[in-house]
Order: C-alpha cells, then structure tokens, then sequence
C-alpha cells in the first residue's frame, strides 16, 4: 500500500509540475504576445504624443574630429539645440548625456560598410523614464555632452569609420547628422 501511495504522490507531482511548465509556457508566450502588441500599438501611437512633438523640436548636432591617431580617445560632441521659444526636454538614455556608454545607441560602420563591435554594457530599463531621466533645454539654448568612442566601440584598426546615431526611440532625438573619422 505504501508503495502505491508513494508511487501516486510522485505521478501526481510529475503532472503537477508538467501543467505548471505547460502554463508558465503559456503565460509567456501570452506575454510575449502581448508585449509585440504594446510594442506596434506604441510605434504607431508615439508620433502623436506630446513628448515626441516637443522633442522632435530640437536639433541635434554631432562633431568629431576628422583625423584621429590609433589608440587615441575619439570624443564626440553631441549638441542639442532648442530653436523654439518654449522650454523643451529629451530622455537622457541612449544619448552622451548618461556621461558613459549603457546600450549601443550609435551605429559604427568602417570605410567596408561593416558595423564595428560594441563593447559595452547593455542596461535594461524601465519604463516610463524617470523624471530624472530628462534633461531641459531652455529656449534658444542648447547643451552639449562629450564622449569617448572608445570606450564603447572596438576601433582599432586605421581607416575611415562613419557614425550614425540610433538612439533616437529611446531620447525622442531625431534629427541628428552624422559623422566621419579618420583613425591613421
């Protein structure tokens, strides 16, 4: 009779856990389900938020310089300039501004085209940002941060590498040029 109670105890366990894998497996693909439609609804409805308008006031210039010796620290300048008469904000994340690099948030490219190995960390956030997270631009003011390309990126060989900023669904900055530097 023990036995059978002990080889009971464990079948039901056995189907316990099973349906409770089945279900933890069925949560998260609803999850993920879910998370892919609050992703699309919120790339079509972003462009309509007040934030975004605001943000897409401002201008952003990048500057680097044009010839830089191997090894050397490669600063990019990154200005955010507000034309508009009213005061305006931008999410700091996925910009300079952070003072150092927490996700890939420009796009390095050598003078093949191909993309050239981020090296840093890759911070998870949460959403909304904090208001801390923000940094304001007074009108007709701009700011600027620098930062070393690479303590980011993997350039070590001479040539010409292209820098394109990406970080611009995150900080609400879209309108950035981009840059090019000679590494010899």
């Amino acid at each position: 009779m023990k036995n059978q109670f002990f080889t009971m105890a464990v079948g039901l366990s056995i189907l316990s856990f099973t349906a409770c894998q089945q279900s933890q497996n069925a949560q998260s693909a609803h999850n993920d389900t879910t998370q892919q439609a609050q992703d699309s609804t919120a790339a079509v409805a972003e462009p309509v938020t007040a934030d975004t308008s605001a943000a897409s006031v401002l201008q952003t210039v990048m500057s680097a310089p044009e010839k830089v010796k191997a090894g050397k620290p490669i600063l990019l300048k990154f200005t955010v300039n507000n034309p508009s008469d009213k005061e305006q904000e931008f999410c700091k994340w996925h910009t300079p501004f952070e003072q150092r690099f927490m996700n890939s948030f420009f796009e390095v490219t050598d003078s093949k085209g191909e993309a050239v190995q981020y090296k840093g960390v890759m911070a998870k956030r949460v959403t909304p940002p904090p208001a801390d997270a923000y940094i304001k631009v007074a009108a007709k003011g701009n700011v600027s941060a620098e930062i070393d390309l690479l303590t980011g990126y993997n350039i070590t060989h001479p040539g010409t590498y292209k820098v394109v900023y990406q970080g611009e669904g995150v900080s609400g900055l879209t309108k950035v040029n981009e840059v090019t530097v000679v590494v010899e």
